[in-house]
């Protein structure tokens, strides 16, 4: 089974994973790695700490001399950041000076915004000072995910199999539907994005919440291709690959709904209009419209998968909502941190990163996973038995 664990604090020394059951001889690069870390830090309306952090991954364990060799791997994150906060997110115990006293007060948090993990997190840890909270629940942790995305992108990638994000909403401004996702353009803008018109519209409208201290959600969508028929199963409930998506991409910070192929419009869509025909061609099973999203049972079916992820606003505002306090029981204006207006884009990111992790462990259930050679010659198998079958 492909599995990670994730460790570390937003303004700790570092983020740390653990990745498991990566097979062994798969080639990779930190460069590549490196280069989906910066991707998660780009976007318009992003804030402050994009500006101070410059990601990168250090590669601790389970790679030599570039290849995997099948024990876990160890990545490292490092917070420049922490610099400045040294003894307030110290792990070991600080001289309880007047200086330090000062710097810890300074962090201390009490009051607690409406749509973070503060409060829920607050009561169920038993913490008087929510910052014990918030370092863990930050989306500074999704910098580790796009770094276990990255390593199971590169196994992807061994098999053909590859997926990018894009954007397709943020705040009330959606782009063209008309209009096809093209990866170049996606690429060379901040905001990934390939309607152009709508491109200038979202900035506007981010610059517009900015202004007013307020920020911004949106919708992503993520597509990945030449997935084989057959991953993951309908036989039990845990097994089926839609809900496993679903599970991981609902795991984002700020996401809050998450849709495959037609999503929501199937409640307004009698089945001809939903439900995708299938025709041989050439000795292949082709379909012409793709609304299950490439996921039919619980298992992909040979068509493109879509996930979409709508994210909601993030709650941490310059113009705060009113609150409480937890120290004083007073109504009070909800804490402000240094924050992003709008993360749409970097949302997009890392779900293309949490869908990689959900579409390795499906290939390597179906195919093996000691070792690169032995997966693919399972595959090459598989793929042969498929030809055999439709000729």
């Amino acid at each position: 089974m492909f599995r990670f664990l994730t460790s570390g604090e937003s303004h700790g020394i570092s983020l740390n994973v653990i990745i498991d059951g990566v097979p062994a001889g798969i080639e990779i690069d930190t460069e590549y790695v490196n280069s989906w870390l910066a991707k998660r830090q780009v976007g318009y309306g992003r804030g402050g700490r994009m500006k101070i952090e410059t990601d990168k991954a250090i590669i601790k364990s389970g790679v030599r001399h570039g290849k995997t060799t099948g024990a876990p791997i160890s990545i490292e994150i490092l917070n420049r950041d922490f610099e400045n906060w040294k003894i307030p997110m110290s792990t070991e115990p600080v001289e309880l000076t007047d200086e330090n006293l000062a710097k810890i007060s300074e962090k201390e948090i009490t009051n607690v915004r409406p749509g973070h993990a503060d409060f829920a997190g607050a009561i169920k840890y038993n913490q008087q000072d929510v910052r014990n909270i918030l370092e863990r629940s930050s989306a500074r942790e999704t910098a580790t995910r796009v770094a276990v995305g990255a390593i199971a992108k590169c196994i992807l990638k061994q098999f053909g199999i590859e997926g990018f994000s894009h954007v397709l909403q943020i705040g009330t401004v959606k782009t063209d539907k008309n209009i096809e996702p093209d990866l170049k353009i996606i690429e060379k803008n901040d905001l990934r994005v390939t309607d152009m018109k709508a491109y200038e519209l979202m900035k506007a409208e981010i610059d517009k919440a900015k202004a007013e201290g307020d920020t911004l959600g949106g919708k992503v969508e993520v597509i990945y291709s030449n997935l084989p028929v057959g991953l993951g199963s309908h036989v039990q409930w845990d097994r089926k690959l839609d809900g496993q998506i679903a599970q991981a991409v609902m795991s984002i910070q700020a996401v809050k709904a998450v849709e495959i192929g037609m999503g929501v419009d199937v409640a307004k869509n009698s089945g001809k209009h939903t439900h995708d025909e299938m025709f041989f061609e050439n000795g292949k099973v082709v379909r012409k419209t793709n609304n299950a999203g490439g996921l039919e049972g619980g298992m992909t079916n040979g068509e493109n998968l879509i996930v979409k992820a709508s994210m909601k606003a993030i709650p941490t505002m310059k113009t705060p909502l009113s609150s409480i306090n937890l120290k004083t029981k007073q109504a009070i204006d909800a804490h402000f941190e240094r924050s992003d207006t709008c993360a749409v884009s970097a949302c997009g990111i890392v779900a293309d990163s949490m869908i990689a992790t959900v579409l390795v462990n499906a290939f390597m259930e179906k195919f093996g996973q000691d070792n690169a050679e032995q997966i693919k010659r399972n595959y090459e198998t598989y793929k042969e038995m498929l030809r055999e079958r439709f000729e």
